[in-house]
């Protein structure tokens, strides 16, 4: 099975201040994609989010941001003007699955965790399941997924998202959004 072979690949984990944090998540894609074997199908990119909490806007903005920038080759969900998440999650997968055959999928998301893992960029092969931190029950989503840990958590953690630092947030998703274009433009050079 192909995802034996990704889930065999190291997970890459960066932290957000690291210069060279973009073009890990660059290489880090393009490791996994050779893993899956996707380089034939569709790349969508689904980011999860809301722009009501700061710290859940992660994805969003992300999703912004490769649109601001004109990534070729890939179709992005989810930004702050139209965000994907828990109560229009399920519409949009099956969205993407009416209108493409078969797409490989990154979904991006934040999460919680330790109060050492703040900032900390993780890109790995398989599903997430966004609003786990919430208790929320949502479909599992993703062929590979890249998750940003905005905070800790473990108690009341709809307050701890809502007061997550916005510029945490946004420099994060700028770094996502910048590995993400270098690994569609190695895939899709301009000409």
């Amino acid at each position: 099975m192909l995802l034996d072979k990704a889930e065999q690949m190291e997970s890459i984990s960066v932290l957000y201040s690291d210069p060279l944090c973009s073009s890990q998540i660059q290489r880090s894609l393009f490791n996994l994609f050779e893993a899956l074997n996707t380089w034939h199908r569709e790349i969508i990119v689904l980011c999860i989010g809301t722009d009501r909490s700061t710290g859940d806007s992660l994805g969003p903005l992300v999703g912004t941001r490769l649109k601001e920038m004109d990534v070729r080759g890939i179709d992005v969900y989810g930004t702050l003007s139209q965000p994907v998440h828990a109560v229009n999650i399920s519409d949009t997968i099956e969205l993407i699955r009416a209108r493409k055959n078969s797409p490989a999928v990154i979904a991006i998301d934040a999460c919680l965790g330790r109060a050492e893992r703040v900032g900390y960029i993780n890109v790995r092969p398989g599903s997430l399941c966004p609003g786990t931190a919430l208790r929320k029950t949502l479909p599992s989503v993703g062929d590979l997924h890249i998750s940003g840990i905005v905070n800790i958590g473990g108690y009341l953690e709809h307050l701890v998202l809502q007061n997550t630092r916005l510029n945490l947030v946004f420099t994060m998703a700028d770094k996502i959004a910048h590995g993400i274009a270098g690994f569609s433009n190695l895939n899709h050079p301009r000409r």
